[in-house]
């Protein structure tokens, strides 16, 4: 899951040094004191310009061999952005079944750049599987894969946009948004109710929407939040059963406010749940901040921390009560004013 092909690499933070391209005024690239001597005959005429080549007497099988160019490794063949192979083919396979579209959909996601990052398209999604060694992928289902793939990476950036909401512009703002609990989070956000994950529409007009510079795939890394899921599902799995994560992914999100940009690792765990009667799939994402700093602790500390506590304290009551005592004391303060104009 998360597949995403960025076209061009990323460009280096500060210039690479230049070292003196000009060659010595001397030709060969040689001081002009060295002690070879030169086999050319003192006749010999060179044209005016020309840099001399003198032969061996006797070719060598390593001057006459030419040489090998060095190979170029795994790691440098694959864009940094995404870890997946620049040249990844987009055409049939052989022995294909079936044509596949070859058209990329655009995502909402931004890159680091401004522009949208792109999904594969699914022959590109099929040939990916067959180089990474299943054969076995029916030609047919690659469509409803790749729709599936789409929808999960939307799905992440929306939590992530949900995190970005509550905590770009610090931890004192992340608590009043999340005071009261989670229920009411996108009410103090001004966020459609009807579409809190709406990943398009930034509301902060003080601080730049985030961007997802990379990302990265981990499968057989769990984190540890996940492990201690399997922990509890072990000792309790009436309440904590569940199937570990199917996938894991870090993805870099740049996080911009009062005090310049910064990167932030997001963590996020794939889990398949029970299907649909209908027999759709069900998928799960546990998207939050790595605990990189204190600061990424502290967020997912009051995050958790504060819906935990208006629950369990009974905040809607408390509100409602509030309200209640509210309604009462304007009708006694009407009935007052109406008391004393008669």
């Amino acid at each position: 899951m998360g597949w995403f092909w960025a076209d061009t690499a990323p460009v280096a933070p500060h210039p690479m040094p230049r070292g003196n391209a000009e060659p010595p005024p001397s030709c060969p690239m040689h001081n002009k004191s060295s002690t070879t001597a030169s086999r050319l005959p003192a006749s010999a005429s060179t044209p005016q310009g020309a840099c001399p080549y003198v032969p061996p007497d006797t070719p060598t099988p390593t001057s006459s061999t030419t040489p090998t160019p060095p190979k170029q490794g795994f790691l440098s063949r694959l864009n940094p952005l995404n870890n997946m192979p620049f040249d990844l083919s987009n055409t049939p396979a052989d022995h294909q079944s079936q044509a596949l579209p070859l058209s990329r959909e655009p995502s909402t996601i931004p890159k680091g750049d401004g522009s949208l990052w792109e999904y594969p398209s699914p022959q590109q999604m099929y040939n990916a599987m067959l180089r990474k060694g299943y054969t076995d992928t029916p030609a047919d289902a690659v469509e409803s894969m790749v729709s599936i793939h789409n929808f999960l990476n939307e799905g992440a950036w929306a939590e992530i946009m949900g995190w970005e909401r509550r905590f770009s512009r610090g931890l004192a703002e992340g608590y009043r948004v999340c005071k009261r609990g989670e229920e009411n989070a996108n009410e103090m956000l001004g966020v459609d109710a009807e579409d809190p994950f709406d990943t398009t529409t930034w509301t902060a007009a003080d601080v730049p929407p985030p961007k997802l510079l990379r990302f990265t795939g981990r499968p057989t890394d769990p984190t540890p939040k996940s492990q201690i899921l399997q922990w509890l599902g072990w000792a309790w799995p009436a309440k904590y059963e569940t199937a570990p994560p199917f996938d894991r992914h870090d993805w870099y999100v740049e996080r911009c406010g009062d005090n310049g940009c910064e990167e932030v690792r997001y963590v996020i765990d794939y889990y398949e749940g029970a299907p649909e009667p209908t027999g759709e799939p069900v998928f799960y994402l546990d998207v939050r901040p790595a605990v990189d700093n204190p600061r990424s602790a502290a967020e997912r500390t009051i995050r958790w921390g504060t819906d935990v506590w208006w629950r369990a304290s009974g905040g809607v009551v408390r509100e409602v009560r509030k309200a209640e005592a509210a309604r009462k004391k304007r009708e006694e303060e009407e009935a007052s004013k109406s008391r004393s104009y008669n």
